[in-house]
């Protein structure tokens, strides 16, 4: 079935964001999820949360977590008084089905942002450019260009590939929410690794937006760090 969509101006479009936030941190070499690492004495997850809400007070935020997550989450909201209002989920076995239990609790049409928790260092910038070209384009999905070179590897040899023709794929990554429910609900796997795949499967060409080199994904002990360094640079 063909959908078709009306664009409305974006100021009438309802916004909601679903920061998915199911890692176990096993890179990190902690025993805390890397969500919930202190990033200048406070969550990272509390970070994200108020990127989203520091871009539009008025946004719908809705946190995705393992279900044995969500009790230490509260007495981390109790103990750091965090007062932005989320509505919370529980995570799947995989992102596809942790986005998809997010996407079930939004009952409204608009937009939708899907972004990690773990990217904590999200400008306002980006996350508007997204949600301006999907009011556009039906999709945005945050992209840098890369800067290493790079060597594609099969059994026993490698070759050098062009670099100009690939992209960093970031978050968020931004949808018609009637488009992106359809995606989810006509998937014939879950194996995706992200958002905009689920939905490039489902017939849509993608549209790539500028993202940013500081909107990194914690995955390592050093990202920490380099968060934190650029955390103090911003208040300079």
């Amino acid at each position: 079935m063909e959908l078709f969509f009306v664009h409305l101006p974006l100021m009438s479009l309802l916004k909601h964001a679903i920061i998915v936030a199911g890692g176990i941190g096993s890179r990190m070499q902690a025993s805390t999820p890397k969500q919930f690492l202190l990033l200048e004495d406070r969550p990272v997850l509390m970070h994200t949360l108020e990127a989203f809400y520091s871009y539009d007070s008025s946004i719908t935020l809705t946190v995705v977590l393992p279900k044995e997550h969500v009790t230490y989450w509260q007495q981390l909201i109790d103990t750091h008084r965090f007062t932005i209002p989320h509505q919370i989920t529980h995570g799947g076995r995989s992102r596809f089905e942790s986005v998809r239990n997010g996407l079930s609790v939004i009952d409204s049409k608009g937009l939708v942002a899907v972004h990690d928790g773990a990217r904590p260092l999200i400008s306002s910038a980006v996350i508007a450019r997204t949600f301006d070209q999907a009011e556009k384009h039906g999709n945005a999905t945050a992209a840098v260009a890369i800067k290493d070179s790079l060597r594609r590897v099969s059994t026993n040899q490698n070759h050098a590939v062009d670099r100009s023709e690939y992209v960093s794929i970031q978050t968020p990554q931004t949808f018609n929410i009637s488009l992106i429910k359809a995606a989810f609900a006509h998937a014939s796997h879950d194996q995706f690794t992200d958002d905009a795949s689920v939905l490039e499967h489902y017939g849509e060409t993608i549209n790539l937006v500028e993202g940013d080199y500081a909107n990194l994904k914690i995955t390592t002990p050093e990202d920490i760090w380099i968060a934190e360094a650029i955390l103090k640079s911003r208040k300079k």
